[in-house]
C-alpha cells in the first residue's frame, strides 16, 4: 500500500469505506465530489479527512480512487472494466478529474492519445454503466 503518512490499515479503512460510499451513489443514480467523498470518508472511518490545499493530499486521494478501482475490480469483476471513481468529479465540474483519464489509459481503457471528446464520452459511458450494474433507477439518472 501506498503511504503518504498513513498506515497500511489506516489505507485498507479508507479503501473498504469508500468503494462502500460510491456503490451507494451508483445505487442511487448520482455522483459525488472529492469533497463530500473526503468528508464522507472521515466520518465513516475516523481517520483524518484529506487537504485538498496540498498537493500530496491531493494526490493522496487520487492514489486511493486508484485502490477503489482495483478491489471493485477484485470484488466485482467487469469485461471491460468498470472504474467506480468516474462518480467523483470536482465540485462544480461535469467532468471526472485528470487522474482517472490517467488511470483509465493504464488500464488500457482509454487511448493514450485520446481527444477532449473521447474522454468525456468514455467517462458517460462509465457512468451509466455504474449506474445500470448497481440499479440505480433510469429516472433518477
Amino acid at each position: 500500500m501506498p503511504g503518504y503518512g498513513r498506515a497500511d490499515s489506516e489505507w485498507d479503512l479508507l479503501v473498504a469505506a469508500g468503494r462502500e460510499f460510491l456503490v451507494e451513489r451508483a445505487k442511487l443514480g448520482k455522483l459525488t465530489s472529492y469533497t463530500e467523498l473526503n468528508v464522507t470518508l472521515a466520518g465513516r472511518t475516523g481517520c483524518r479527512a484529506f487537504n485538498f490545499a496540498r498537493a500530496d493530499e491531493r494526490a493522496a486521494m487520487g492514489r486511493l480512487l486508484g485502490l477503489i478501482v482495483e478491489r471493485d475490480q477484485e470484488i466485482a469483476p467487469s469485461d471491460p472494466p468498470l472504474m467506480l471513481s468516474a462518480l467523483v468529479n470536482y465540485l462544480s465540474a461535469n467532468d471526472a478529474g485528470p487522474g482517472f483519464y490517467q488511470l483509465a489509459k493504464e488500464l488500457q481503457l482509454l487511448p493514450m492519445s485520446a481527444s477532449k471528446d473521447e474522454k468525456f464520452a468514455f467517462w458517460i459511458k462509465q457512468v451509466k454503466r455504474l449506474y445500470q450494474r448497481y440499479g440505480a433507477d433510469p429516472a433518477m439518472t
